[in-house]
């Protein structure tokens, strides 16, 4: 009962309930794009790679927005950027029901969402989160980031308003929801960092200020990085490489066809539609279950994350018309729960090399790389479909891009930086 009076403790429980709410409804704009694919494809009788490509500019775009967004919370307020951002998101997504081009969807779905979503998403929001927990940063990113996990089970609301009124209808729903929740929430429940509420971050002591790292074993100090050195260090391209590799052309292309790949498979639509239901589930599992890192360390638990994403891919590589509904959820499930582990140590990690001032910026560099690799990823699945036929060069391409995604994480090496907990038992 003592702890629930702490003042600080309430403001950041507080701070991670908003930043969930804000990914759960922002990031459902973006994941609902696989249950709307079939659907826009049906009326248009558009290439699957063109229509692809949408899924693919828009994370282009989020890509080169996330550092300027993440730069931006270093010396702009960052609660009315996130307002901004929700607005943006959400007209974005409701003008998509007034589509009838495709590049109309280009522009409203694939530049002005993701420009959206760079401001009020994980750009703003993961600086956030770290700026209010010294310690134990693994677990309070990832309760926060479970937002975004469940945002793919958004999806199933969509597909039923797709399914009832039509894809057009739930575009509207979705840019009207958007904002009508989340304005109210920023205003009245959003603090940017504890220093504003004359708080100290959770896990500081008072005579170590709320910015300072968490047991520095080298040189390497946070209060040493800025713009100049961090861009010019390595490590933080090695990172932008692995997010770009492992979501970016990794879990985004699959993501953006598995729904359509299960149609194709002779399943229905809402089962196929719940593929993206259960790797949300699963992914918010995972991202609670990311807390391991604090113990025994990131590169370890992104060996987990790799070996889950990569082994559910193998299992969809192995489906066939006539597979089991089974079959098709233990792919989603391992995925998924691959997928949240992953998305919340690349960001973890992150901090423990760049935490301090300018940790916006290097972060929104990391979610740049999920945007560049996102940039050809979807739109390269497509593509091979279209050529072959089969997704299953597609599926190949992506088990690679997490394997390769781990390498450039382990040599990232976060271990070098921060002393993990299980090291000191």
């Amino acid at each position: 009962m003592s702890s629930m009076r702490n003042p600080a403790i309430v403001a950041a429980s507080c701070i991670l309930a908003v930043s969930f709410i804000v990914m759960l409804l922002a990031y459902g704009v973006r994941h609902s794009f696989s249950v709307f694919f079939p659907f826009i494809l049906e009326d248009y009788s558009w290439s699957r790679g063109g229509t692809a490509f949408m899924f693919s500019l828009h994370l282009m775009v989020y890509g080169i927005c996330a550092p300027i967004a993440g730069s931006l919370t270093t010396n702009w307020p960052a609660k009315p950027l996130l307002i901004f951002g929700i607005c943006v998101l959400g007209v974005a997504a409701g003008a998509c029901a007034f589509a009838t081009e495709l590049w109309h969807f280009y522009l409203l779905f694939g530049v002005l969402a993701p420009i959206g979503l760079a401001c009020a998403g994980s750009p703003v929001l993961n600086p956030t989160i770290m700026n209010w927990f010294h310690d134990r940063r693994g677990m309070a990113l990832g309760l926060a980031q479970t937002g975004g996990g469940l945002s793919f089970v958004f999806v199933f609301m969509m597909e039923s308003i797709i399914v009832s009124a039509g894809w057009r209808s739930a575009y509207l729903f979705m840019g009207a929801l958007t904002i009508i929740i989340l304005l109210p929430i920023v205003i009245f429940g959003y603090t940017f960092s504890p220093e504003h509420r004359n708080l100290k971050a959770i896990g500081s002591s008072d005579d170590k200020p709320s910015s300072a790292p968490e047991k520095f074993k080298n040189s390497d100090s946070p209060a040493q990085w800025t713009p100049a050195t961090g861009i010019r260090n390595p490590r933080i391209w090695l990172l932008f490489v692995s997010n770009m590799l492992f979501w970016g052309t990794g879990c985004y292309l699959i993501l953006a066809h598995q729904v359509k790949f299960a149609i194709d498979l002779d399943f229905s639509s809402t089962a196929a539609a719940a593929t993206t239901g259960i790797f949300g589930i699963c992914m918010v599992l995972g991202q609670a279950s990311s807390f391991i890192s604090d113990y025994i360390g990131r590169e370890k638990t992104v060996l987990i994350a790799t070996g889950l994403t990569t082994t559910g891919t193998l299992v969809l590589l192995s489906l066939s018309p006539g597979a089991s509904l089974i079959s098709l959820y233990s792919f989603a499930a391992l995925f998924g729960f691959g997928a949240g582990i992953f998305a919340v140590c690349v960001f973890v990690g992150t901090a423990d090399i760049f935490s301090g001032r300018y940790f916006g910026l290097f972060g929104g560099i990391v979610t740049a790389g999920m945007g560049f690799g996102g940039a050809f990823g979807p739109w390269l699945g497509g593509l091979l479909f279209d050529v072959s036929g089969s997704y299953q060069y597609s599926f190949i391409f992506s088990a690679s891009s997490f394997l390769l995604a781990f390498i450039c994480f382990y040599l990232a090496a976060p271990r070098l930086s921060v002393t993990p907990r299980w090291s000191s038992i």
